[in-house]
């Protein structure tokens, strides 16, 4: 009796031809869902944000790049590793990744915020000169002006070593204020108010040189305090006992740095290279 059991034949159930999942390969004979399960069931399939959710996980962005843009001014690209900045914000690390994979695209989306607010200032400064010449002074007055006013956060933009990919923002962050001198030089080759040269080569000899120009003070510019705290002087450190003894003998004083008045006029002299540049009247000539 058991060995007829075992020796029977087995048969294998056909699949239903009433209906075939969407998405798979049709079976023999299958026919679809109707149209309105079938939406239904793509639908239960993808996740969708509902209007608060957006709305917390945009202002939970806008706090990231915040952060960044104060480290970035602190420390440049150097200190804003994705823990640093999700610490400055507020947030936890893996929260940070929901808005940006790694560390390239936020320093990418950094660099694009910060350059863009000082490609709006340029074009406001522009907007108020009357004449071309003027107007190319605009740019470099206010693009080295606000530049020395956050050292720290200029060198990040113009020179700091960073990732590849940021090299390639420098480029078109450079190329934007190419294009605005050299628009106001081709009006004033249009008007005979220069002498005949190529817009966009003079435009961007005078953004390269200006940006060379500025890594030097950039450099050597103090660092900005750290994030709600001043900076310890000389004196509170020698004052400051290490590890509950008395402090030793006064550490040797540190040169300070110099005082602003000290350097170079540096603004006024890169505009009167650019007008030089230009081939037009310096009024400091008269």
């Amino acid at each position: 009796m058991l060995v007829s059991v075992m020796l029977r034949p087995c048969s294998v159930r056909a699949p239903s031809p009433e209906c075939s999942l969407p998405g798979a390969p049709p079976l023999p004979g299958a026919r679809p869902l109707p149209e309105a399960l079938n939406q239904c069931f793509n639908a239960s399939m993808a996740y969708r944000r509902t209007p608060a959710v957006q709305a917390r996980l945009d202002a939970q962005r806008e706090a990231v790049l915040q952060a960044a843009v104060g480290l970035l001014a602190e420390r440049g690209y150097g200190g804003c590793s994705m823990a640093a900045v999700a610490d400055r914000a507020g947030i936890a690390t893996g929260s940070l990744y929901q808005h940006f994979a790694n560390k390239a695209e936020l320093s990418v989306e950094l660099f694009r915020r910060v350059v863009n607010r000082e490609i709006d200032a340029v074009h406001e400064a522009v907007a108020r000169r009357e004449t071309p010449e003027q107007r190319i002074a605009a740019v470099v007055e206010t693009f080295a002006a606000r530049a020395l006013r956050a050292p720290r956060l200029a060198h990040a933009l113009l020179v700091e070593p960073a990732d590849a990919v940021v090299d390639s923002e420098r480029l078109v962050f450079r190329r934007a204020f190419r294009d605005v001198i050299a628009a106001e030089i081709a009006v004033a080759l249009a008007a005979g108010r220069l002498p005949r040269q190529d817009p966009e080569l003079t435009a961007a000899a005078i953004v390269g040189a200006v940006g060379e120009a500025l890594a030097g003070p950039l450099a050597a510019a103090p660092a900005p305090p750290a994030h709600g705290r001043a900076p310890a002087t000389a004196q509170d450190r020698a004052q400051a006992p290490a590890h509950g003894r008395a402090p030793a003998t006064a550490p040797a004083p540190t040169a300070a740095p110099a005082p602003r008045d000290a350097l170079p006029d540096v603004v006024p002299a890169l505009v009167s290279f650019t007008l030089r540049a230009l081939g037009g009247r310096d009024d400091s000539d008269a």
